[in-house]
Parts: C-alpha cells; structure tokens; sequence
C-alpha cells in the first residue's frame, strides 16, 4: 500500500482482558523549605512517614492549625484523624501520576466525567494508526463461547472496515493534493467513526489523593460498570501500596457472586 498506509494483511487484531495501571510519577518533598518556613516562624517538625504524599498532607493540615510538632505524634494516626474528620480538602496537596493501558473507549468514556483533581492525555485516533489497534473484551462475553464468537466476528468485521476506508480515503486524498501528516489525519479521523467502543487505548492521568478516593468509592462499588470496577481496584491496590495512610480505611470485598468491590466507613471525604 503507498502513500503512508499500511498494507491490509495485518495479524489479527489481539484480545485485552486486563486493564494495566502503572503509577509513572510521585511527589517528592522540599524539606530544606519547610524547615526553613518553619524557622521563620519558630516553629519544628518530624514526621515517621517518608512517603511524599503522605507528608505534604500532613504538612498542609498542621498549617490550618499551626500544630506542627503538637497533638497527635505519627503520620497515621494525622492523616487518619483527617480522613476521619471529612477534612478532604487537605488530600488535594497529594498527586500522583499513571498511564491506564489495555482499556477500552468505552472506559474512558467515563473516566473523564472525573474532573475536579483530574487532568488527561488520551491517545489521539487521528494520529495514531488503529490498523493495529487491539481490543478490550467484557469478561461477561469473554466467558460464553457463543458470545465471544459473535463478539470476535463482530470485532474483526470493524477492524476490517477500519483499514479498507483508510486505504481508500488516503488514495482519494493524494488525487485531491493533500500529503503527509494531514493526509494521514484526515483520512484516520474518518475512518475510525466505525471503530467500536470495545477499541483499546492508552490514556496519561493526573489525580490528586482526594479525587482518587472519590474514583475508587464511586467507581468500586457493586453498582459500577465492570471495567472501571476493576480498574478501581487496581487503583485502590496500588494506593494502598504508595500512600497506606491515605488509603487504609478502605477494604475490598468479594460479593456472593464472585465480583470485588471497594467500601470505606469514609464516605464522600
């Protein structure tokens, strides 16, 4: 195939199962300037937690008081107290970065209806060539042999289609005059209106403590729609992992029916 698209006997497209999520950047923490705030103002403090998150919380709720080297001694027990005491605003101070991979458009579809705490760089069907694009199955479907084999004809029917229009449009583009990256753009962006929901993509976030407890509370519970639940919980796991103070309070239990869910005696901090 000429004209910068790529020839139509690709392999068949492959089948995602499983969301990914990995944490790709943390806080760290300037402690020579808040020792030195702190020495303008004759005050100290030491905290037992080296995760950086974990300190800026603390540091930005002992401002609202001025308690800093007073009250509760351990990073646990301040951190628990705010999160006990619904003092959610002092979470925003904490952000943290990931790439969520092996997900649908369908997914994220709903994850950017999460604003306040939240910032996006989502994959871009126009640039990118879905010639080679995987797809994400629900495990609903992926279970009955019946349903997978309409969904996988289904699929591959799309992709199909997806990479016939792209050769023919780019064609029509090159009569036309039109060369390079806008060729390629133009003809991608019309082609992908038949790419499904199912279509896999890659999306960088930012998130803040307190907007991902409100993801994982909203999004990890029994009501949620399966693929965001899950990657909920891979949330929840991770952060459990990063910052435990942050995210202690929350449990994941397994329902009756086998699926996972998150709950928090903690609600809407």
């Amino acid at each position: 195939m000429q004209n910068g698209t790529k020839t139509m006997d690709k392999a068949a497209p492959k089948i995602i199962t499983e969301p990914k999520v990995y944490v790709v950047g943390r806080q760290g923490v300037d402690r020579g300037e808040i020792d030195r705030f702190l020495g303008d103002y004759g005050m100290s403090w030491e905290t037992d937690t080296e995760i950086g998150g974990e300190q800026i919380v603390e540091a930005g709720g002992r401002l609202c008081y001025v308690s800093y080297g007073k009250g509760r001694k351990t990073n646990a027990e301040y951190v628990n107290n705010i999160i006990e005491s619904k003092h959610g605003s002092v979470l925003e101070h904490a952000v943290w970065n990931f790439i969520i991979a092996g997900v649908s458009r369908s997914f994220t579809h709903e994850l950017v209806r999460h604003r306040a705490g939240w910032a996006y760089s989502q994959l871009s069907q126009r640039y990118v060539d879905e010639s080679e694009a995987n797809y994400v199955e629900p495990e609903i479907i992926a279970s009955d042999p019946g349903l997978h084999a309409l969904w996988k004809q289904t699929i591959e029917a799309s992709h199909e289609a997806y990479m016939r229009l792209t050769e023919a449009l780019t064609a029509r583009l090159a009569e036309k005059g039109y060369a390079g990256t806008h060729r390629r753009k133009m003809a991608r962006e019309a082609a992908r209106s038949v790419l499904p929901n199912a279509t896999e993509t890659m999306i960088f976030v930012t998130a803040n403590a307190r907007a991902l407890r409100h993801f994982i509370e909203l999004r990890g519970s029994e009501g949620a729609e399966a693929e965001i639940r899950r990657v909920a919980l891979q949330f929840l796991r991770i952060m459990q992992a990063e910052a435990p103070n942050l995210f202690a309070d929350y449990e994941i239990v397994t329902l009756p029916d086998g699926r996972e869910i998150a709950t928090t005696p903690n609600e809407k901090v």
